[in-house]
């Protein structure tokens, strides 16, 4: 599957493109903000967590010929969940503000749609992650939970996690 956002290509991740993803994946969890990944991840155990596997899949977002950014996505829950999907996203921080985000967020909208989900549900979002959560609401997302102090922001301490909603 490709698809072009303007000067955004997104298309299905390879093994190849794991080099590329893994720089921004170890940036990202190092910086403490938006995910709850262990710190100091090895290339093979990062890839084992971002890289999925059908039913569920990975894609990427290239722009001028390097990807820049990432989406994992599939069903939220095994078996009688598996209609609700979910998604994480990664962009590489050097490219913030060139529409790879909104970009990737259309393109995973749309493939659950194309799956046929009923919705897609974001477990984690962190509260403070203010540019993601507006990207969300933009999209029609409703945050309709938050778990207090279930994430501990390096930059803000324990804060809370959204829990997003979109139906389709």
């Amino acid at each position: 599957m490709t698809a072009s956002n303007g000067p955004v290509v997104i298309r299905t991740a390879t093994g190849e493109d794991w080099a590329q993803i893994f720089p921004f994946f170890s940036a990202i969890v190092a910086d403490g903000e938006t995910y709850a990944y262990p710190d100091g991840l090895t290339s093979e155990q990062a890839a084992a967590l971002w890289m999925e596997r059908a039913p569920s899949r990975t894609d990427v977002a290239v722009l001028e010929g390097r990807v820049v950014g990432s989406a994992k996505m599939g069903p939220n829950r095994p078996g009688r969940g598996d209609h609700v999907g979910t998604a994480s996203f990664m962009v590489d921080p050097s490219t913030r503000g060139a529409g790879v985000g909104r970009a990737l967020a259309a393109h995973v909208i749309d493939w659950h749609r194309a799956e046929g989900f009923s919705a897609i549900q974001f477990n984690a979002v962190v509260e403070t992650n203010t540019a993601a959560v507006r990207l969300w609401q933009s999209f029609g997302f409703e945050i309709i939970g938050t778990v207090p102090a279930a994430f501990r922001s390096r930059t803000h301490g324990l804060v809370g996690l959204h829990v997003m909603h979109l139906p389709l």
